[in-house]
């Protein structure tokens, strides 16, 4: 019999740093091929530019699969099943799938899809690692801006679980194989050691928990678990009991969407802007556009003057992350393209004329 094609199911709060975890382990892959399945957020697939901005045969672009229709643990039969076997009908399959879930998804919905007939005999769950902001769980908080996690959960209207920010992220955490304090550069040794201490007491027995700065792992010990999540589902005791059934009726889930979501208090915009002189003053003026008109989530592209690279930018409240990505390919518009998330009623014009 084949062996099964193992896959690696990374979840954590928005702005946690999976995408970065995920981009490096692709530029050190060593060789793997690296299928990838990504759960969007927002008017632009920029998560999905970032990873298909690698570089590396590894990751090619059609490696690389966007789930855009909402949070992926509440679409698995209409979206998460599907994707997965058309990954697994290819000539040439994957050595291995990495499903990057929304911010707010359930992970154990993910593993348990792994029983279905469909897939069972062909894929098994290699482990679950849940990346955690070090800096914002040392300081109290789930995130480093919990606004913008309620932002994500307004926005998606397929979203039908009300799960408390606490539960989700005991939900998590119960869930994990493996567990990723990042961003330990903006912690000092004592704080680090005392989230590490917190959250391996909150783990199942055995859960690694190892700390990073900018998701920098070494893929052998992200990949290659080997522990089979999907036959291991009782030891995952999910917190949060109230997901949507399939079976419910559709109108009364429409219902629940219209009165718990409350889509109209949040708001998303694509910015476009002309290419960027200074990186760093740019990024400077990033922050203070983003305090002033309170925006919760940026993410986008810069083209920099004189500069072949195009600039990747990630903000999460006022913190501003950039880093040059890939080169402009031949006829590629070399242009700055933003999208800002925010709270209903962002002055678009005031945000535009503040970074123009």
């Amino acid at each position: 019999m084949q062996a099964k094609i193992p896959a690696t199911v990374v979840t954590g709060f928005l702005g946690a740093g999976k995408t970065t975890l995920i981009r490096h382990m692709l530029s050190n892959a060593q060789g793997r091929r690296i299928a990838l399945i990504i759960n969007e957020f927002g008017d632009l697939g920029v998560d999905g530019e970032i990873l298909k901005g690698c570089g590396d045969a590894t990751c090619r672009e059609e490696d690389v699969v966007e789930l855009s229709n909402g949070c992926i643990c509440c679409t698995v039969a209409e979206d998460f099943i599907p994707t997965l076997e058309k990954l697994l009908a290819r000539p040439d399959k994957p050595d291995h799938i990495v499903i990057e879930t929304s911010g707010l998804a359930l992970p154990q919905p993910l593993v348990r899809a792994f029983g279905w007939p469909e897939i069972r005999t062909r894929l098994t769950v290699d482990g679950v690692v849940t990346v955690v902001d070090g800096a914002a769980v040392s300081e109290g908080r789930f995130a480093h801006d919990e606004a913008a996690l309620d932002a994500q959960r307004a926005a998606d209207g397929t979203l039908d679980h009300e799960t408390p920010l606490s539960e989700l992220f005991e939900d998590q955490l119960a869930c994990a194989d493996m567990i990723v304090i990042n961003k330990t550069d903006l912690m000092d040794a004592a704080g680090a050691e005392t989230v590490a201490t917190r959250l391996s007491e909150s783990a199942r027995p055995g859960v690694r928990v190892v700390r990073t700065s900018m998701g920098a792992l070494p893929v052998e010990v992200l990949l290659g678990l080997k522990i089979g999540a999907e036959d291991d589902l009782e030891a995952r005791h999910e917190i949060h009991h109230h997901h949507h059934d399939e079976g419910a009726d559709d109108d009364d889930h429409d219902h629940d969407h219209a009165h718990d979501h409350g889509h109209d208090e949040f708001e998303s915009f694509v910015l476009d802007l002309p290419e960027i002189a200074d990186p760093r003053a740019f990024a400077t003026r990033l922050a203070a556009m983003i305090r002033t008109h309170d925006v919760l989530r940026l993410k986008g592209f810069a083209a920099v003057t004189g500069k072949p690279m195009r600039l990747a930018i990630q903000a999460v409240g006022p913190r501003v992350d950039t880093y040059f990505d890939r080169a402009f390919t031949a006829g590629e518009a070399r242009a700055t393209r933003l999208v800002v998330i925010g709270e209903t009623g962002l002055d678009r014009a005031a945000i535009a004329a503040a970074l123009a």
